[in-house]
């Protein structure tokens, strides 16, 4: 009689393994549900929401009362005072009013139509309010004794404000218009083509110049090391240091490059490299090569020296010149952290935003759409048109790593 034996992987003790890692897997989930979904989330919320900067405080009614006069002695006349406005220049509130207990010792005289007091609790009310709208209630009162014996003042016990208005970012107000203010006219295509010749040519550079300093490093040779920690300065040093030493180093008045440049006879005046059109936009994308290469360096090193030397000694052997040992041998190895380094940096330069901005602010045709979103967000104060741009660069980015994850799986025929 022939045993049956369950599928691995299906049995009791099988579950009860897949449960328990689900269980130790739940606490790192959730905190990256809460750092990475739900700020995603929320983009996505705010590209459909007509949001400015002044949106992010929701409209209030703020008051200030103070008693005005100085009373000093019993029987001394003032002016209870109550100023009252609508924090937001475009939202109405309704129902606007407040409710004050006066302190002891305050003998109120003639009361404003729009407020009544009882058992010493004061109570106004405005009806709704327009965007903007301002309110002052003055009221007479006469100080006795006995408000300066409690030793409280109107700011002691504050009052209480009412007032309803429509929060633009709970409400169920949606348009487009965000989206269709980016793809309207020639400046969104302008701006991507320059992200995309950024974004290519960067990571592009970066993998090529990793991949020579890699070759060059392979070899055991005097000052190896010290030359391997002076190829990772440029990923390592402070990006805002690295960026104002090349804006130094290349300014048109006083830079030492301009000054090399005519002393050799290559120009007769001093170059602009961060102001001029096309020039601005190579030269940022130069600083990006020389910023992140030393990455990929580090991991071509790393995958080279895990190959085994017998196929290059053989390939010796037999005559294969140092260009075929690394065509045929070296490259089919490296096929594949060539291809995820070219995934992570084509997504990391796309979404770069601090190298341009700190040396071109985003000028001189070097404008991506991480720089326009900080535009539209911050410089235009329009939230909503900033996190449209959010979106274009996560689908953007969601496109490309789909048909690229694709296009190795038929490479590798997963």
């Amino acid at each position: 009689m022939t045993e049956i034996t369950p599928p691995k992987g299906t049995g009791p003790l099988a579950r009860r393994e897949a449960r328990l890692a689900w269980g130790l897997l739940l606490p790192t989930i959730t905190a990256v549900s809460l750092v990475v979904i739900l700020p995603l989330l929320a983009i996505f919320w705010i590209s459909v929401k007509p949001v400015t900067l002044a949106d992010l405080r929701p409209p209030e009614v703020t008051m200030r009362e103070d008693l005005r006069g100085n009373p000093e002695v019993a029987g001394d006349e003032a002016t209870l005072r109550y100023r009252l406005r609508n924090s937001s220049q475009a939202q109405p509130i309704l129902g606007v009013g407040f409710t004050d207990t006066l302190p002891e010792g305050l003998v109120i005289g003639e009361l404003p139509e729009t407020c009544v007091i009882e058992a010493g609790v004061l109570t106004c009310e405005f009806g709704d309010w327009d965007p903007g709208a301002r309110e002052t209630i003055e009221i007479p009162v006469i100080v006795e004794q006995s408000y300066f014996d409690a030793g409280l003042g109107p700011r002691d016990d504050p009052a209480v404000v009412r007032g309803d208005a429509s929060n633009v970012l709970t409400n169920a107000t949606f348009t487009f218009e965000n989206f269709a203010r980016i793809f309207d006219g020639r400046e969104f295509w302008s701006v991507l083509w320059v992200t995309l010749f950024y974004t290519v040519f960067g990571t592009i550079g970066a993998l090529v110049f990793g991949l020579f300093a890699a070759l060059l490093l392979n070899k055991s040779f005097r000052g190896q090391g010290i030359l391997r920690g002076l190829y990772l300065f440029p990923y390592v040093a402070p990006v805002i240091a690295v960026a104002f030493a090349w804006i130094l180093l290349f300014d048109p008045f006083s830079g030492s490059a301009n000054a090399l440049l005519i002393q050799m006879g290559v120009t007769d005046e001093a170059i602009n490299f961060f102001g001029e059109r096309p020039l601005a936009l190579i030269t940022v994308t130069v600083f990006e090569i020389w910023r992140y290469f030393p990455l990929s360096f580090l991991f071509i090193l790393a995958r080279m020296q895990s190959i085994d030397n017998d196929m290059y000694e053989a390939a010796d052997m037999d005559g294969a010149s140092p260009f075929q040992q690394f065509w045929y041998l070296s490259m089919p190895q490296l096929l594949g952290i060539l291809s995820v380094l070219f995934l992570l940096r084509f997504i990391w330069t796309f979404n770069k935003f601090d190298d341009i901005f700190l040396l071109t602010g985003g000028n001189a045709g070097t404008r991506t759409l991480t720089v326009n979103v900080y535009e539209q967000a911050f410089a235009l104060s329009n939230l909503g048109a900033g996190a449209a741009v959010a979106v274009v660069i996560f689908a953007c980015l969601l496109t490309f790593s789909i048909f690229f994850l694709k296009f190795i799986s038929r490479e590798e025929g997963l």
